[in-house]
């Protein structure tokens, strides 16, 4: 008898023993904190009003390159609806219907019944109106910054992955962009201070880039000075001013609509004493790399560091 009591004492632990088990994971599992849904979201855009996005975006349409190669960068391709007619960036944009040019075409917008349109500050004077129109059909209108810093396109990405649901994406987009900028700093460190002269439209009206510009800051990032750095924002300077400053390598920005552009830059008979024209250091850059607030900023940098430096960047 006692043999029998003993075995039954001994299942009755043992089945409690599981009981309280299962009651411990289960409380554990209702202890533990259930993941942050990721939408709605609040955010404020470039207008300074904030904005309420109830749900993941699943059709959005972008009015600007910088914002749709951004939105490309994040993985949004099966989302993007629309894009302008500048999107030339990558080449899945090209084939995306296009609903602005120099005007938006608010009818076809509306049309496309998108969830977001990615506008952009720069648009507001021209196109403020089309944003209410568009606003008024219950469509979410971000307007991102302009962008005059690499700090201020960082925000720009972030901004952009927040308002889709892509804030993780964002943010590995900008720590890489931080990581290739710092690698190439740190390859050309030292090397000496070359005088840079950036030519942004051909003679007679030229163009250059001064302080608040990208490419300010990406020639200061390389340790190079920007002979047009005394001048703010986009400037026309003489020819003669440009020969007194005397720049030892010059960069051009409209090759891609201007045959020929370094040639042309290189037999200008009032430069021949320049030292850059001496010693053939004249080079065309990929206009959209180094001036379109973007992911592909850091590849701009990496291009102007192989004109200064070919002989480390290659």
């Amino acid at each position: 008898m006692n043999k029998i009591f003993k075995s039954f004492l001994t299942v009755c632990m043992a089945m409690l023993l599981l009981l309280t088990v299962g009651c411990n994971d289960t409380s554990k599992k209702e202890s533990t904190p259930k993941k942050k849904a990721d939408f709605p979201v609040t955010l404020t855009d470039a207008t300074k009003k904030e904005i309420i996005i109830e749900k993941k975006p699943q059709k959005i349409v972008s009015l600007i390159p910088s914002n749709t190669e951004t939105a490309f960068a994040l993985g949004l391709n099966e989302e993007i609806i629309g894009v302008s007619e500048f999107d030339n960036y990558p080449e899945e944009a090209t084939k995306k219907e296009k609903v602005s040019g120099m005007e938006i075409n608010v009818e076809k917008i509306i049309s496309l019944d998108p969830d977001l349109v990615l506008a952009h500050e720069s648009m507001l004077g021209q196109a403020g109106q089309a944003f209410d129109q568009l606003k008024a059909s219950n469509i979410n209108v971000i307007v991102i910054s302009n962008a005059t810093s690499f700090n201020d396109v960082y925000e720009s990405i972030n901004t952009i992955g927040k308002a889709t649901g892509k804030s993780d994406e964002a943010s590995k987009i900008v720590k890489d962009m931080k990581s290739n900028i710092d690698s190439i700093k740190n390859k050309v460190q030292g090397e000496g201070k070359q005088k840079v002269w950036v030519e942004v439209s051909p003679a007679p009206e030229i163009y250059t880039t001064g302080e608040g510009t990208f490419m300010h800051e990406m020639l200061s990032l390389l340790g190079a000075e920007n002979v047009a750095g005394d001048q703010k924002g986009w400037v026309k300077l003489s020819e003669e001013t440009v020969v007194q400053k005397n720049p030892d390598v010059i960069l051009t920005t409209y090759g891609a609509y201007t045959p020929n552009a370094t040639q042309q830059v290189l037999d200008r008979k009032a430069w021949s004493n320049v030292n850059a024209i001496k010693n053939k250091k004249v080079f065309d850059l990929n206009d959209d790399l180094v001036s379109r607030p973007g992911p592909r900023l850091a590849k701009g940098v990496e291009e102007i560091a192989k004109a200064l430096y070919p002989e480390i960047i290659k």
